[in-house]
């Protein structure tokens, strides 16, 4: 089996890539499909039981039907809540992102559909010289992009759309999440972003305690299949 991947990544941190990739797994799931979530690095961990967890590791486990290898699912797990490249400096460690495509990869050898969620937004440093950025170049996988529905993200959102193409990869779709529970005009900012980013909008997240236990509609995930392998410009 050599399953399909998508890099899920945000236009900051917080902007809920966990709980639209948790959404996405149990729509992989729920359509019959073995669906399995990886965080390559994941920072501000808690000891328990004599081992670091991470809540959106946690997360990806609840949303998939595969009970992936720890080693597989998040290779670098970090106490501090900090950047994933000062967590790893202070524990004297150096991300591989030679490790994290080795572990991707066994993902995909089983499971049909493998969601890697980045840390941060596209350019989130891995170290002095690698990012986010470089570990999905590396993957060659299609991008989701998670828009944070706040003050801010039309820029952020199209920002991020540009360096994604740069990087020569698809963007297969947006997924508009709603952190707070109130967005001034948020309508208008959908909207706006449907015509400029290059890529469908998959989902619509409204805020939700629950949110992170919900699923995404069967026709989110539709359109992804026809999308994986497309390459497209952004509008000006």
């Amino acid at each position: 089996m050599s399953g399909q991947m998508y890099f899920v990544t945000g236009t900051d941190t917080d902007v809920g890539k966990t709980i639209a990739t948790a959404q996405l797994l149990r729509a992989f799931v729920a359509g019959g499909q073995l669906a399995v979530g990886m965080k390559p690095v994941a920072a501000g961990c808690e000891w328990r039981n004599g081992q670091l967890w991470n809540s959106d590791v946690a997360a990806h486990a609840a949303a998939s039907n595969i009970a992936a290898p720890a080693h597989l699912a998040c290779p670098y797990l970090f106490e501090a809540p900090v950047s994933p490249h000062l967590a790893a400096k202070d524990a004297a460690q150096v991300l591989d992102l030679d490790l994290m495509v080795s572990a991707a990869n066994a993902l995909q050898a089983l499971a049909d559909v493998v969601l890697v969620e980045g840390a941060g937004g596209w350019f989130s440093p891995l170290s002095e010289d690698a990012s986010m950025a470089d570990l999905a170049t590396r993957l060659q996988a299609p991008v989701i992009l998670v828009v944070g529905m706040r003050l801010g993200c039309l820029n952020h959102a199209m920002l991020s759309a540009k360096a994604i193409l740069a990087a020569g990869l698809p963007l297969a779709g947006w997924i508009a999440n709603q952190p707070d529970s109130v967005m001034p005009r948020y309508a208008e900012n959908v909207q706006y972003l449907q015509t400029h980013l290059p890529a469908p909008l998959l989902a619509e997240i409204a805020y939700s305690p629950q949110a992170l236990d919900q699923a995404l509609p069967a026709q989110s995930i539709a359109a992804l299949a026809c999308r994986a392998g497309a390459k497209h410009t952004i509008n000006n």
